[in-house]
């Protein structure tokens, strides 16, 4: 079972890298996963998408390939993503304009992080806008990690004790659903049912 985690944040050393890195780490400590990737979008890396990508530009595929190979290969994801004036960062949405097949039709766990109370607005615009055409199939649970700075931290006494433990037993317990979607989405691929070529983009 291979999982990867998209750190959607633009900035270098992020709270959402910290979530990922703490997530990639209970993948493999519970054997939810035997392998991972973690994709960290600090510092934007892909350029804004433009109409070449369609074209076969070779720059284009020669960035795009290494990412794509991981996303083939993998069974399920993790999106995490910061909320930005109540919005998705702009690199996060960049990134699903460049995908397809590599996330059709296999299950994500989002996973929004605010520094205050909200975080809701990235779940909603993320459940909305970015399945149409990769076909990605979110989960029904989804993360919401409220108060960032005071949780999930390698140095405990910066972590607020009923918060952290709250946190930390509800990430192992959805990444649990996460694995079993995931298995059993790995059988839909198998069955042949999704395979098309007439119907190339969702309505």
């Amino acid at each position: 079972m291979k999982i990867t985690i998209i750190s959607g944040s633009p900035r270098h050393h992020s709270q959402s890298e910290k979530v990922a890195k703490y997530i990639e780490t209970r993948l493999l400590k519970n054997g939810q996963a035997s392998e991972t990737y973690l994709c960290n979008l600090a510092g934007n890396p892909l350029p804004l998408w433009d109409e070449s990508i369609w074209a076969g530009d070779q720059d284009w595929k020669d960035r795009l390939a290494p990412i794509a190979e991981e996303l083939i290969a993998s069974d399920g994801f993790v999106v995490i993503a910061p909320e930005y004036h109540g919005q998705v960062p702009a690199g996060l949405k960049n990134f699903f304009l460049m995908w397809k097949q590599e996330l059709s039709h296999k299950p994500a766990l989002l996973v929004a992080v605010s520094s205050g109370d909200g975080g809701s607005y990235p779940i909603a615009e993320l459940r909305m806008s970015s399945y149409k055409n990769s076909r990605i199939c979110y989960l029904p649970e989804h993360l919401i990690i409220r108060n960032i700075e005071s949780v999930l931290n390698d140095e405990a006494d910066k972590d607020a004790d009923s918060a952290d433990a709250y946190f930390r037993e509800r990430i192992d317990w959805s990444l649990g659903i996460l694995e079993q979607y995931a298995l059993a989405l790995k059988q839909v691929r198998a069955s042949g049912v999704t395979e098309t070529d007439k119907f190339g983009n969702g309505m």
